[in-house]
């Protein structure tokens, strides 16, 4: 009976490490800026002219990981919820909840007030998504091409090591939102919660 008792212990201690590993996975799944990087992806070879960039493709590409840069940080600050009328609604987190709340109905927005945590998301969200770009084999052959001949190392590295520094403060300090694109929550609890 003794090892019985043991045994499931240790497989329910080893199931709850599982569960803590695949929910860290998907917060980061979650907040890494996926639609945003298919989109750079995308249109980052067409801007570059796949690294033979004239003028006109480094402002243009410029533009593109602004843009995308923008996008990134913007939707760390997005929010949804479920309004009264069943529809799920989005908003903008503001230091007094969701803007625009004029549809909420019953639903309590001030618990989805702005969070330090949302500026650090936003922040690592850049860094990763700028690590990405900026490195990215045809935007260095577009703005520094002698880089990609004696910086190899740097540039075969820093991903990697950006990549996972982000992805340990993501899932150490996951976030609550539910933004633009994402699976709205059904109570405000969560968000209330958190710091």
């Amino acid at each position: 009976m003794a090892k019985s008792s043991t045994s499931s212990s240790s497989s329910s201690s080893s199931s709850s490490v599982s569960d803590k590993t695949f929910t860290g996975f998907g917060n980061l799944i979650k907040l890494l800026p996926t639609g945003t990087v298919f989109i750079f992806q995308f249109l980052n070879p067409v801007l570059t002219n796949n690294g033979d960039c004239k003028p006109v493709n480094k402002v243009l590409t410029s533009i593109l990981i602004a843009l995308c840069g923008f996008s990134c940080a913007f939707s760390c600050f997005t929010d949804s919820y479920k309004g009264s009328d069943g529809l799920v609604h989005y908003g903008i987190a503001t230091v007094s909840g969701l803007w625009p709340s004029s549809s909420s109905g019953s639903a309590n927005l001030s618990s989805y007030k702005l969070r330090i945590g949302d500026f650090v998301h936003a922040f690592f969200s850049v860094i990763v998504f700028a690590a990405l770009s900026l490195l990215d084999s045809n935007t260095v052959r577009c703005f520094y091409p002698s880089f990609e001949d004696t910086e190899k190392t740097l540039l075969v590295t820093l991903p990697p090591v950006i990549g996972a520094i982000s992805g340990t403060i993501f899932m150490a300090f996951p976030s609550t939102r539910h933004g633009i694109g994402y699976p709205s929550s059904d109570s405000t609890t969560s968000n209330s919660n958190d710091s």
